[in-house]
């Protein structure tokens, strides 16, 4: 098997991945992440050490087969539930093309938070009928842009926003399909800054202004075509009840609409937030705060999740005595992290070291900071460290750990001790400069939101294709890079 380069080139051979079954560790995924002959971490069998020689460190590194695998399970637990289900892709957890277009080729659609994200999902090949526009602050060139296009929905989230989009049609002589997005106090068991249908949250609108929303749209049908509602729990959710919660609520408001107007809906759309478990790996465990430990250890099953909600919005058009609207209901979710997270991996070197001998502190200094893993900083997120270059051998020896940057918050752990995540960091004994680390289901909410933070240029990204073959899905940046839309 060979190494591509992206640009039909050829690299070194790589042998495949050793460990298997029993002896693989925690953290192993078999096929995907595995532990080579050489004793180093391998990405669908290629070498991550091959990899950094070929295109340096920090290095993005996605495997298309994992996306495919995500996505796979998605249509198995559609096909289970036996009903109308369409699955659109959360672009914001990352938006690059390649994703984007593996996402494409495997079956699903999309959902977009900006005039950006639509131009991309657009420009990649998404049909308009597969993209729905969610967002705060819409502005009225990217409104234009939607309805101009003909996208299956976009998520209304305010009353102020329905009247820019009906001004829109209007303009554009027009008929935008809209669904409004619902804010029912609905909590969930995640970080408090990932919970978005809470009254205090900025998103959506309340369910007091829903009614005259629905009016208003009804008073204009030639403008716009109420084709559903929505509702989005949060990220990261670690329970079903939340997705039940919201199912309950949209079909309440479907059904009040339907008395009122004898009008039916296309769809409801129960949002995303499906969890990703990102302590397969347990080792770190005792470490971490037990809410914390419950949030980032969560596993859903997408079928039963499904199977929940349809149950639940059975249920309640049984009792309403509406079934037809039952019958002609599709369901949208909006997965993003579940597809993505697990199958993205930071390849970062060690820089530099250093031991504080009055605390007993060895610290590890590596090349990615929180300029490429925000989440890291902004919600003390957990990534599972391991050593690429000895990823068969005990990591059992603390380290304190941290990145490149000038700011005192670019740390792997938490600096203000509040236990919501481990204050060391365990790896080989005897870490050196030069040696190669990994940071594990790192595809999500990173290469969207990296930044060139400290004057450090954005670094590349690639990905593993089946067969081992690697594309460049992402140049890195240069010096000049950064100075290229500055004006002196």
């Amino acid at each position: 098997m060979k190494q591509g380069t992206g640009d039909g080139g050829q690299g070194t051979e790589i042998v495949r991945a050793s460990v298997r079954g029993d002896d693989a560790p925690a953290w192993a995924m078999e096929g995907f992440l595995e532990i080579n002959r050489a004793g180093h971490l391998a990405v669908e069998g290629v070498d991550a050490l091959e990899l950094t020689r070929d295109y340096a460190t920090p290095l993005y590194v996605f495997s298309e087969p994992r996306i495919v695998a995500n996505i796979e399970s998605l249509k198995r637990a559609a096909k289970a539930v036996n009903r109308p289900v369409k699955f659109c892709y959360a672009s914001k957890a990352n938006s690059n093309m390649a994703v984007l277009d593996a996402v494409r080729r495997a079956g699903i659609d999309a959902e977009v938070n900006s005039g950006g994200e639509l131009y991309k999902a657009l420009r990649v090949g998404f049909r308009p009928q597969q993209i729905i526009f969610n967002g705060t602050s819409k502005t009225s060139a990217e409104i234009d842009h939607a309805v101009g296009a003909g996208i299956y929905a976009i998520n209304v989230d305010s009353l102020y926003e329905l009247e820019l989009i009906e001004a829109s049609a209007r303009r554009l002589n027009k008929r935008a399909r809209v669904a409004l997005r619902l804010v029912p106090e609905i909590g969930t068991r995640s970080h408090i800054g990932l919970q978005t249908a809470l009254l205090t949250s900025k998103f959506g609108i309340a369910a007091i202004d829903l009614p005259h929303a629905l009016g208003r749209a009804a008073q204009n049908t030639e403008l716009l075509d109420v084709c559903g509602i929505h509702i989005h729990v949060g990220s990261q959710t670690p329970d079903i009840e939340p997705f039940a919660d919201a199912c309950q609520a949209l079909w309440h408001h479907l059904i009040e609409y339907h008395r009122a107007t004898g009008r039916t809906l296309d769809h409801i759309n129960i949002g995303g937030g499906l969890p990703v478990n990102y302590m397969r790996d347990a080792s770190h465990a005792a470490d971490i705060a037990e809410t914390e430990r419950a949030m980032f250890s969560a596993q859903l099953d997408i079928t039963e999740v499904l199977r929940r909600a349809v149950e639940v919005a059975r249920g309640a058009a049984i009792e309403a005595d509406a079934l037809h609207l039952f019958e002609g209901m599709t369901i949208l979710m909006e997965p993003g992290r579940s597809v993505i997270s697990d199958a993205g991996i930071v390849l970062t070197t060690v820089r530099n070291m250093k031991t504080r001998e009055g605390v007993g502190d060895t610290w590890v200094l590596t090349d990615a900071g929180y300029n490429l893993l925000l989440s890291m900083n902004n919600y003390k997120w957990y990534y599972h460290l391991i050593s690429a270059s000895r990823s068969g051998v005990n990591h059992d020896t603390p380290y304190k750990v941290a990145g490149p940057l000038c700011d005192s918050g670019d740390v792997y752990f938490d600096i203000e001790q509040g236990r919501r995540l481990p204050d060391y960091r365990k790896l080989p004994e005897d870490v050196r400069p030069g040696e190669l680390l990994a940071l594990l289901n790192a595809g999500a909410y990173s290469l969207a939101q990296m930044f060139p933070y400290n004057g450090r240029p954005l670094p590349a990204a690639v990905m593993v294709r089946a067969g081992g073959r690697v594309d460049v899905i992402r140049r890195a940046d240069t010096y000049e890079d950064l100075v290229a839309q500055d004006v002196w």
